[in-house]
């Protein structure tokens, strides 16, 4: 070969480990979070007000009050608390197709918590899933959302967490099948689906959609629940927001689109149902959602939740088709009217004996409007995923408006109760009757 050729050749591949290095991961991973916006600056290029940060009402307050606002925002406590521990003493169990892993301990425990971490340490675990001593974090840490948060925000929100009181609480040992329990395998996942770089502006947006967007993206991780997920669990920002199925719970799509999505929502009930988790004739957020609400978004001022809303206002509509415009006209009044009374016995007669009382024939609560299940999307999804779930898990939240408590009646009714009764409800009050059986039931009954 001639010396000429062997250089094509070695350009040649050359090129091709180019286009492998550089091109791969944007194959996989698609677009970005943001993309959709324009065209992205360096910070220090941006003109207006930095998106970033806290609110302009705690710009002077020390660096842990400041953290504690951000930890808020980017939910931390959620994630971080089994049911009965500690806040944030990690613990909580994320069952998954694979297996199961356990929420690490972020108090400041030197022993089994984050209180040997440095800013370096913290800075990667948050950055670049890079826990102390070098172990690669499995990305239920959303470390590819926060990979966007600045340094600054970052190193404060460690500063509140540091002032939190000591908790020794060994996380539980992750339980996940081979290959999936090798954690090397997550620097190959990171390479690809982690874009490692802080939030830049998008100069032709306001400064108030800026700000959505560092709220939405870097801070409170929405994609996370509400896009679906490519085969390899990187997020699918080519249907962004669309709605995926999440720890058993139904994440709806929040794009425009006016049927499937929030596009047929006002700005006032949209900043409500963030603020508060209900917003009448769309239904009152349960589950992973109402948690969200109650430990986070709803301690976000009204500036920044109107920057949110902003913010999901101008992502495309993406349809789900599986998902009719829900129905919001009430049911009858009389329990003979309707859904025929002999078309479900079963499931009627668990609603009358359990649930009529509260929120009445006609779907809109008797009591508060937190029990009206009219207009609600999770009562207009055929496939009642979270119908199943909160009857089965009930719900307890503690909103401004005072304490919402919906008892659960997993161990009152079997598998095939709770299924007629589910499937009544969808028939009686939503757009699309569903088709539950007491198997999907009992599945969704052992993965809690």
């Amino acid at each position: 070969m001639s010396l000429g050729r062997a250089r094509y050749g070695l350009l040649v591949v050359l090129v091709l480990a180019a286009a492998a290095y550089f091109g791969l991961p944007w194959l996989l991973r698609g677009p970005g979070p943001m993309d959709f916006g324009g065209a992205r600056v360096d910070p220090t290029a941006h003109r207006d007000a930095d998106p970033t940060g806290v609110p302009p009402e705690l710009a002077g307050a020390d660096p842990a009050r400041r953290g504690e606002y951000l930890a808020r925002a980017a939910d931390c406590e959620a994630c971080h608390t089994a049911k009965g521990g500690a806040p944030f003493a990690g613990g909580l169990a994320f069952v998954l197709p694979f297996g199961t892993l356990y929420s690490p301990n972020i108090t400041p425990d030197n022993e089994t918590g984050i209180g040997g971490d440095s800013d370096a340490d913290f800075l990667n675990a948050i950055h670049k899933g890079i826990g102390r001593g070098g172990a690669r974090l499995y990305p239920a840490m959303p470390y590819a959302s926060y990979t966007y948060m600045t340094d600054a925000d970052a190193l404060a929100i460690k500063a509140y967490l540091f002032t939190l009181p000591p908790v020794h609480a060994p996380a539980p040992e992750n339980a996940l099948r081979f290959p999936y329990n090798q954690r090397w395998l997550m620097g190959v996942w990171s390479f690809l689906f982690n874009p490692d770089r802080r939030f830049e502006p998008v100069p032709a947006q306001s400064a108030q959609w800026n700000r959505g967007a560092y709220l939405a993206e870097a801070m409170a991780h929405c994609g996370e629940c509400h896009t679906p997920r490519n085969p390899f669990q990187a997020l699918n920002n080519r249907e962004k927001f669309a709605g995926a199925v999440q720890a058993g719970w139904h994440a709806y799509n929040i794009t425009a689109d006016r049927e499937s999505g929030v596009g047929g929502w006002g700005d006032d009930e949209l900043a409500q149902y963030l603020a508060v988790g209900y917003a009448d004739g769309h239904g009152t957020a349960a589950g992973p959602m109402g948690e969200a609400v109650d430990k986070s978004l709803s301690r976000l001022t009204p500036g920044d939740i109107a920057a949110l809303v902003a913010y999901l206002r101008s992502v495309p509509a993406v349809a789900s088709p599986d998902l009719p415009a829900p129905q919001t006209a009430p049911a009858p009044a009389s329990p003979k009217e309707g859904v025929a009374a002999d078309a479900n016995p079963r499931g009627r007669a668990v609603y009358e004996s359990a649930c009529a009382s509260c929120h009445g024939w006609t779907g809109i609560g008797s009591l508060t409007g937190y029990a009206t299940l009219t207009g609600s999307r999770a009562v207009n999804d055929p496939a009642a995923t979270n119908v199943v779930q909160i009857v089965l898990s009930g719900m307890q939240r503690q909103t401004p408006d005072g304490r919402v408590f919906m008892p659960a009646f997993g161990a009152a009714y079997s598998d095939t109760e709770i299924a007629a009764v589910a499937n009544y409800v969808t028939a009686r009050f939503g757009a699309k009757p569903s088709a539950v059986s007491a198997a999907d039931v009992a599945k969704l009954r052992a993965a809690q």
